[in-house]
């Protein structure tokens, strides 16, 4: 019966085997054995684990022995060699088989191949996958346009709007109902429409792509600017199918343009104002690029291609040092500023004010950004300016001569007492009986001497009241103000004054008209006298010095003993006019901080500590005032314009 049974299961269809109760296979099937190609003796016992896949022998192992443990049905899924080698998806059912006393006699399986079953499982849920993930980016596709903070549309080819994203929506407070076909069309600024609607037309004719501007209505109302950009979308075929677009609010761009324009305008207008022209020079390319009134400035054609040549043919030709010194500085990477003229084409001549700042570009390059400013009515007008000064500094000069007539009279009348009694001394030598040829000598000799001394006072008299341009020199302050001193002896005498000097040794030389800070001298030192006038419990001491400051400039001060300055009154001391005295004209003091400004120096006042007052002005020492400008050859053909 036993025998009857294995041969019917040979001819079942399915993969049947069975199993001791110790697990060791006992039969496989026909089936079994031609699909693994494996023979029975082969297969049997535990043979038949070498048709099960090596990865999957493990776990189907330990599954089977739990089964067996359990006594217990069971499923394994395992893949199993075919008879090719190729292998296969296997469902594996086994069952206990018990006898009468209920104790496991034997183990029954059946392998059912699964593999196309599961194929058809995973190819049905991919399918179910990607329509699931295409769902899904269709949502999150759908969710980035609707969040996308710009306006989204698309179109029909007919040019038929049939679709917006949210944005839109929200952006207009509109419904689709009332922006689909073209309703879209209320929501354009009225101004705008028909521009708006011949670019629309135009690109669904033409079939490109393309963009506009016009003005939007938000939803509170306000009208707002967008960029509006239309792109067709074409089948296999080239024909358009749809029309894409997106709608950017510039509104910030165009009022950033608009602000702009507007500076831009306020700019130019005021370098027309102001005659001022502004530049921009690329040093490594040499590329040079003018504003327009810079053009109109150097009556060059506007357009024309600006170069160093053109420039240089605009150059005075007694200034081309200039422009050569200011290229070597600019090349070096240093800011630059220069007085310089210009000669024209019709004989003509202006006068410029060059400032630039040296900067980098975003390739590390050096550039100049610079204004050149046409300074020619302000030189013309300093021009004048300096000649009523000069005549003013006269009058000035003149007014003091009657209070010094009694010091004048003083050091002319000794060397000519001395030549009227020289003279008669030497006669009455020579009448002698023996003439007293020595005696005679050595009178005519003093004669001399007085005569000279007496020439000396007269020249420096001349110089100090005669009217003449201003004439720069090197000057020693010392030796200047032991003039002045010398001239105005006879007035502080008899005002009572002790003069007292302190005199720095090896003082610097400054550079400057002699003349002109003899008056200064002079007009502080009379103004000392003056305010000690009414002084009667104290001396009347009057303290002149000189000292090298600093490095580079020269002080002399003026320190009296008089009845001292108002706190008040010391920031109006040097205007026009002002005056403390009684009789005075208060011109005095502001024609002095001219001639002191114009060495670029400056003159103040301060009150001592004890009685009276300091007066003192400080200028450059000669070696300064040379380093302060390009060269000295320009600094000297300039000194008569930029020290006035």
């Amino acid at each position: 019966m036993e025998v009857d049974v294995n041969q019917i299961i040979d001819v079942l269809p399915g993969l049947v085997w069975t199993a001791l109760p110790n697990a060791h296979v006992e039969f496989l099937n026909q089936r079994w054995r031609e699909y693994t190609g494996m023979e029975l003796d082969e297969a049997t016992g535990v043979g038949w684990q070498k048709a099960i896949h090596p990865d999957d022998l493990p776990p189907v192992l330990e599954r089977w022995g739990a089964l067996i443990d359990a006594g217990v049905s069971g499923e394994i899924e395992t893949r199993l060699r075919r008879h090719d080698g190729t292998y296969r998806r296997f469902l594996i059912r086994t069952a206990p088989l018990f006898d009468a006393t209920g104790r496991i006699v034997k183990w029954c399986g059946v392998n059912t191949e699964i593999e196309d079953q599961l194929a058809a499982e995973e190819a049905s849920n991919a399918r179910r996958r990607e329509a699931a993930a295409l769902r899904e980016s269709e949502r999150n596709l759908q969710l980035i346009i609707d969040t996308t903070p710009a306006l989204i549309w698309s179109a029909r080819p007919d040019g038929i709007t049939d679709s917006v994203n949210r944005h839109f929506l929200d952006y207009l407070g509109r419904t689709w109902d009332a922006l689909r076909d073209t309703g879209w069309g209320t929501a354009i600024h009225p101004a705008d429409q028909a521009a708006l609607f011949d670019v629309w037309n135009s690109l669904r004719h033409s079939g490109s792509a393309g963009e506009t501007e016009a003005r939007l209505q938000r939803h509170d109302g306000e009208y707002r600017w967008f960029l509006m950009r239309a792109h067709p979308l074409r089948d296999a075929t080239g024909r358009i199918v749809k029309w894409y677009g997106v709608n950017v609010d510039i509104e910030a761009q165009k009022r950033a343009e608009a602000e702009l324009e507007r500076r831009a305008a306020l700019l130019q207008q005021g370098e027309t104002v102001s005659d001022t022209g502004s530049f921009l020079w690329r040093v490594e390319t040499d590329e040079i690029l003018w504003s327009a009134q810079l053009y109109r400035i150097f009556d060059v054609a506007p357009g024309t291609t600006v170069t160093l040549d053109v420039i240089a043919s605009r150059v005075h030709p007694d200034d081309t040092r200039k422009l050569r010194d200011m290229t070597v500085q600019a090349r070096a990477g240093r800011d630059f500023e220069y007085e310089h003229r210009l000669l024209l084409p019709d004989g003509s001549v202006k006068y410029l004010h060059l400032v630039a700042h040296a900067t980098r570009n975003a390739r590390g390059q050096l550039e100049f950004i610079g204004a050149s400013q046409d300074v020619t009515e302000r030189h013309l007008a300093e021009q004048a300016l300096n000649k009523v000064r000069s005549e003013l500094a006269h009058v000035a000069r003149m007014t003091s001569l009657g209070a010094l007539t009694a010091s004048i009279a003083h050091e002319v009348s000794q060397p000519l007492a001395g030549i009227v009694t020289n003279a008669s001394t030497c006669l009455r030598m020579l009448a002698a009986d023996p003439p007293n040829l020595d005696g005679a000598r050595t009178t005519a000799q003093r004669t001399l001497r007085d005569g000279n001394r007496a020439s000396d006072v007269i020249q420096r008299l001349r110089g100090l009241f005669t009217r003449k341009p201003q004439t720069n020199e090197r000057v020693d302050l010392n030796d200047a103000a032991q003039e002045v001193l010398a001239l105005s002896s006879g007035e502080l005498r008899s005002g009572g004054v002790i003069v007292r000097t302190e005199f720095a040794d090896a003082l610097p030389d400054v550079f400057g008209d002699r003349v002109q800070l003899q008056q200064v001298i002079l007009n502080l030192v009379l103004n000392a006298a003056e305010a000690m006038r009414a002084v009667d419990d104290r001396a009347r001491n009057l303290l002149v010095t000189t000292a090298h400051i600093e490095a580079d400039s020269v002080r002399l001060s003026v320190r009296d003993a008089g009845v001292g300055i108002d706190p008040t009154a010391l920031e109006d001391l040097f205007e026009p006019f002002f005056t403390t005295k009684s009789h005075g004209m208060g011109v005095g003091l502001s024609i002095s901080r001219s001639i002191i400004e114009s060495h670029r120096g400056r003159l103040s006042a301060s009150t001592n500590d004890g009685p009276g007052a300091t007066f003192w002005f400080s200028v450059p020492c000669t070696s300064a005032t040379r380093d302060s400008s390009p060269s000295r050859a320009a600094d000297d053909a300039l000194s008569t314009t930029r020290d006035v």
